[in-house]
């Protein structure tokens, strides 16, 4: 069973960039949502990204949970050798990636799988949690103690990522944490363009605002106000 749940979502190419190279997901009838946040340069992250979203959303609908999670990994899996294949049309240096986080939420459960550092967050009894962990390279000098977290946030190397899409030879491997879902909660995928813009205090805040404005509205508006400089984007799912 799919559970109840509301969702809004929004992307906007941000302050000062021409082109938007992310793409979100929203299929409630699958219990899926997802974002994925392209790189590359010249467009080809709009390309890598959008590939992971329209292979995603080409899923049958009436799908049980246990053909969902194969067949998602199966479609991003794909992707990664299409666009490994895309690449080298394009020359020896190319790159053509993107970062994916995804979302599913079946029966009481939920399972977040995800490459790269856009993120899933949630948000229950007022407490924010953030569900994934950055394959970046700020990320990996965190792990080994050479590198606080604080210090992370303002590291010239913070948008280096270690895993994404369409980055390596080799077959992606999707990280996953599932969890149990309790009425109220309220899960937040976003860009990088949000995570890293926003301390989490007032991700938490907005998320959870009362007043009646979707709340990816309220996120991409705060972001954009502290000049933003990345496309950003932000699915917003309240069971």
């Amino acid at each position: 069973m799919i559970p109840r749940a509301v969702t809004w979502a929004e992307t906007h190419v941000g302050a000062v960039r021409r082109h938007n190279e992310d793409a979100y997901l929203c299929r409630p009838d699958l219990g899926l949502w997802a974002v994925a946040d392209g790189a590359g340069g010249h467009q080809a992250g709009e390309v890598a990204s959008g590939m992971i979203v329209a292979g995603l959303d080409r899923l049958e609908p009436g799908l049980t949970a246990a053909e969902l999670l194969p067949q998602v990994r199966g479609v991003v899996n794909e992707t990664h050798h299409a666009l490994l294949h895309e690449a080298s049309q394009r020359g020896p240096r190319a790159v053509i990636a993107s970062t994916i986080a995804i979302l599913i939420l079946r029966d009481d459960h939920f399972a977040c799988l995800w490459a790269g550092d856009s993120r899933v967050y949630l948000l229950r009894g007022g407490e924010l949690t953030q569900l994934t962990r950055d394959h970046s390279l700020v990320q990996a000098l965190v792990d080994e103690g050479r590198l606080t977290p604080e210090a992370a946030e303002h590291h010239p190397q913070a948008n280096v990522i270690t895993r994404a899409v369409g980055a390596d030879d080799a077959d992606l491997e999707l990280d996953k944490v599932i969890g149990r879902i309790e009425p109220g909660d309220r899960f937040l995928l976003c860009s990088d363009g949000l995570s890293k813009t926003l301390p989490e205090a007032e991700i938490a805040a907005l998320l959870g605002s009362p007043d009646g404005v979707p709340p990816p509205e309220l996120l991409i508006a705060a972001t954009l106000a502290r000049k933003g400089n990345d496309n950003v984007t932000a699915v917003v799912v309240a069971v």
